[in-house]
């Protein structure tokens, strides 16, 4: 079975409650539930608006309603939950890093709902360039607009589709490949086809002049024989969460991101999600467990690369 057919294709579009797009209401809506907790891992407060702008099943969990619904699940729906505080946790700790490096230019592929230019104390003057499908850009701005939300750097929306050039589009907008930049690649790869991952580190390599910095989240290509499983699975408990996310993955290999941007000069560091997770006392699904699969499967890059000055990872300190 190739899992993707039927919903993937090459040119494929969406908005923020289809496809892809739909996505990053799952992911906010899961942050949503992880900055309630006592000791929250990452506090976005935007993720609360956006779940309420969207309606339905997502203003009903921003609510404390939707009992149900299978983020509040004490098996798919809290593993998520921590998945996503940790994984925010990182990806805001590498914003604190660029951050002190010195860098003033940031660039967000597929953005989504991503908050950090409001949310994180960038440098004076920095940009980040939030890289998305025009519908997506389009919800985000009519929620942050009338809210009154103000961003705390430069943040300038770039309506591309990831798998065409997006490099032109990125410099008409003010880019410039010759300043250090941070990239974040978070919740991507997954659901891009093998070419398209490589053109897309083809194109930040080639962009990033020295002194850039990268995250980037992955996920190991499942066997189809496992991933024939985990969607039986969540079809016999008809699991919509594990369904609507099994559903987007596409299943060619893809490069290991950590081992290309060696090879390309960059310092890299991987942490596994299952360590990220141990690191800060959240628990993992049991072995056995068809999330956990998934979960084995993710891992998270920050590399660098280097100059005179930056020669190594800059340290986060929520992995230490």
């Amino acid at each position: 079975m190739v899992l993707c057919a039927g919903m993937r294709t090459d040119g494929d579009t969406w908005d923020i409650t289809t496809g892809v797009g739909a996505t990053a209401l799952f992911v906010a809506a899961a942050r949503t539930l992880e900055a309630r907790k006592l000791e929250p891992l990452a506090v976005d407060e935007y993720a609360e608006l956006f779940c309420r702008a969207a309606g339905g099943e997502w203003a009903q969990l921003a609510d404390g309603a939707a009992p149900l619904h299978k983020l509040r699940s004490n098996d798919f729906g809290r593993h998520f939950v921590n998945y996503q505080g940790v994984r925010t946790r990182y990806f805001d700790d590498f914003c604190v890093a660029a951050i002190a490096a010195g860098v003033h230019q940031v660039v967000i592929p597929a953005a989504g709902l991503d908050s950090r230019a409001y949310r994180l104390a960038w440098n004076p003057d920095t940009v980040v360039f939030e890289l998305d499908q025009p519908l997506v850009h389009a919800f985000k701005r009519r929620v942050l607009t009338s809210t009154g939300s103000v961003a705390r750097a430069i943040r300038r929306e770039v309506a591309v589709d990831l798998r065409n050039d997006w490099a032109k589009p990125l410099h008409v907008n003010g880019f410039d490949a010759a300043q250090p930049t941070a990239w974040l690649v978070e919740g991507l790869s997954m659901y891009l086809g093998g070419d398209a991952q490589r053109q897309l580190f083809d194109a930040i390599a080639a962009l990033s002049a020295p002194g850039s910095m990268l995250a980037i989240e992955q996920m190991a290509v499942l066997p189809d024989v496992v991933l024939d499983r985990l969607f039986d699975d969540a079809t016999e408990r008809d699991d919509d969460g594990e369904l609507r996310f099994l559903s987007l993955i596409y299943t060619q290999r893809r490069d290991e991101a950590a081992t290309w941007f060696r090879c390309h000069g960059w310092h890299v560091e991987r942490t596994e999600l299952l360590d990220l997770l141990n690191v800060h006392d959240r628990p993992t699904p049991k072995i056995g467990r068809h999330a956990w699969f998934t979960f084995n499967a993710l891992s998270l890059v920050t590399a660098v690369r280097a100059d005179s000055s930056l020669r190594t990872v800059p340290q986060m300190e929520s992995l230490h």
